[in-house]
């Protein structure tokens, strides 16, 4: 009898818990949908805004790269100079010459000004954190276009014509297409483009989600009707219900508890002293040969028990807690220890590994990373740092000086996540890296949306103007082999090849490419720990 207590006592806390945070779960499921609700709304509104930054991006790169070649000029050979840069990049209609004022001298294609309904002074283009470039709306007949003014010198500057694709907006989910719109416009109000299948419907009770840009004058605005969002995502009410109940249960259960528990980042550090956290290795490939030319390593946290973590339940308390930079070190110690022989046969092959923004810029990363790589008996030309641009460099001038010492060095320098990532592209210009990572949000749907193709073919165009190399991430069918191959990406990895993999079976990978290299061989090699 005496021994059943404790059990009761034990249930009526777990039942007391659960019937608690019961009373309170339809309340907070509520607040969950439209907290989902506001953070997609809040994310696509982003998305907008960067591929608008995209452009804006493309169009000025394209304009210092004329501008570098001495083309700023109305002679013949310059302007069929300038045609075949247009005809090359799709985004841009037209390149102009303007005095300062904003008057035009003359134009690439001089066809296109007849389709214009007027033209800005310079006093009403606005301004963006670049002090030499800045934006306008172009009116012309049959939709307007954006105009991006780069200054040359003191009395000229190149005005580049792009035109707005409807299709770059196109981010909304099925259910909400019919039932709201996506907008770009300058900050001064002047509309630029739309998408919005009914364009005649009124919104009988509107709600905005804006951002607007940091570096250009640009505003992207997604307009809901607040009735269709009382339906949309309310799935989610039954399983946020099910969390709320589950955590009052666990909630009992903690309270009948006496000992002490340890919190999540002690685990961390017994993890690191133990040595549980393991690179796997995902190849890198060669897009149209298949053959793999490198490698990332990704962190795996393989427990005593055997089970294995995956990275986002323990990457964000890393880097909270600081156990980023020791978990990094002792990542990239035991896969140069793995992988050794391998770089010692193929002096060609790479293995990169990721680095978060304040690593990189911490005291003594430099020569951190060439006393590991030395002891490892590695070349440094076969060790590629990727800094995810997840994480703002907040001091552009100071990281840039770290990359140029890496470079000297020997290492080469990936920008990872690019396009979901802080950093404009004339930002990763300045940082000096060799390689660029075209993010997998790009990748999952560049064989069904077009504006996708658009972006990727922008960022490629932008590598090779800054002689930087590209990969794609996150492949997964031979359409997107195709559909980059046709935008010029060469390298890429993915689960079309392999998943990341432990190195017993990474091994086994390389030994049966070099039997038979063959591309139509390359399996899709599973995942097996």
């Amino acid at each position: 009898m005496k021994a059943a207590r404790p059990k009761l006592s034990l249930m009526a806390l777990v039942l007391a818990g659960a019937a608690a945070f019961g009373i309170a779960g339809h309340f907070a499921a509520a607040r969950f949908i439209h907290d989902q609700q506001v953070r997609q709304l809040d994310a696509l509104t982003e998305v907008v805004l960067r591929r608008s930054e995209f452009a804006v991006d493309f169009a000025a790169a394209s304009l210092d790269d004329l501008a570098g070649r001495g083309l700023a000029t109305c002679d013949p050979a310059s302007l069929q100079a300038i045609r075949l840069h247009v005809y090359q990049r799709s985004a841009v209609k037209d390149v102009r010459l303007v005095n300062a004022d904003g008057s035009v001298i003359c134009s690439a294609y001089s066809e296109t000004l007849e389709f214009d309904k007027g033209w800005v002074d310079r006093a009403d283009m606005l301004a963006s954190r670049d002090s030499k470039l800045m934006l306008f709306r172009v009116e012309q007949f049959g939709g307007d276009a954006l105009g991006v003014l780069r200054d040359i010198g003191d009395n000229k500057a190149l005005v580049a014509i792009l035109g707005i694709n409807s299709s770059l907006f196109d981010v909304m989910p099925a259910e909400l297409r019919v039932h709201g719109g996506v907008f770009l416009a300058l900050q001064n109000g002047a509309q630029l483009g739309a998408f919005m299948p009914d364009m005649d419907r009124a919104f009988a009770h509107p709600v905005d989600f804006e951002r607007d840009s940091a570096r250009y004058p640009l505003r992207t605005n997604i307009r809901i009707d607040k009735t269709v969002l009382s339906t949309w995502n309310s799935e989610a009410y039954f399983p946020a219900m099910a969390v709320a109940l589950a955590l009052g249960a666990l909630f009992g259960f903690l309270l009948s508890k006496t000992r002490r528990m340890e919190g999540p980042v002690a685990d961390l550090d017994r993890a690191l002293a133990r040595g549980e956290f393991r690179p796997y290795f995902q190849p890198i490939f060669d897009l149209r040969t298949r053959q793999i030319t490198g490698c990332e390593i990704l962190v795996r946290w393989l427990r005593e028990d055997g089970s294995v973590v995956p990275p986002m339940n323990f990457i964000p308390l890393a880097e909270s807690s600081g156990r980023i930079e020791a978990m990094t070190w002792q990542l990239l110690s035991r896969a140069l220890t793995d992988l050794q022989p391998h770089l010692k046969a193929d002096k060609n092959f790479k293995l990169s590994f990721n680095v978060v923004p304040k690593h990189l810029l911490g005291p003594g990363f430099v020569d951190t990373l060439r006393a590991t790589v030395s002891t490892a008996r590695v070349s440094a030309r076969q060790i590629v740092v990727e800094v995810t641009e997840r994480g703002e460099l907040d001091d552009l001038a100071r990281a840039a000086k770290v990359v140029s010492e890496l470079r000297e060095y020997g290492f080469r320098v990936a920008i990872d996540d690019v396009g979901v990532g802080h950093s404009g592209l004339s930002r990763l210009k300045g940082l000096g890296a060799n390689t660029i990572k075209i993010d997998k949000f790009f990748v999952d749907t560049i064989t069904v949306d077009a504006s996708t193709t658009t972006i990727v073919e922008m960022l490629v165009a932008l590598a090779r103007d800054f002689h930087m190399t590209v990969v794609a991430e996150g492949i997964e069918t031979e359409e997107q082999v195709h559909a980059l191959i046709s935008c010029g990406v060469e390298e890429g990895q993915g689960y079309l090849v392999a998943a990341p993999l432990p190195f017993r079976k990474f091994a086994e990978l390389l030994e049966r490419e070099s039997t038979d290299p063959s591309p139509a061989v390359t399996e899709n090699v599973e995942l097996v720990a």
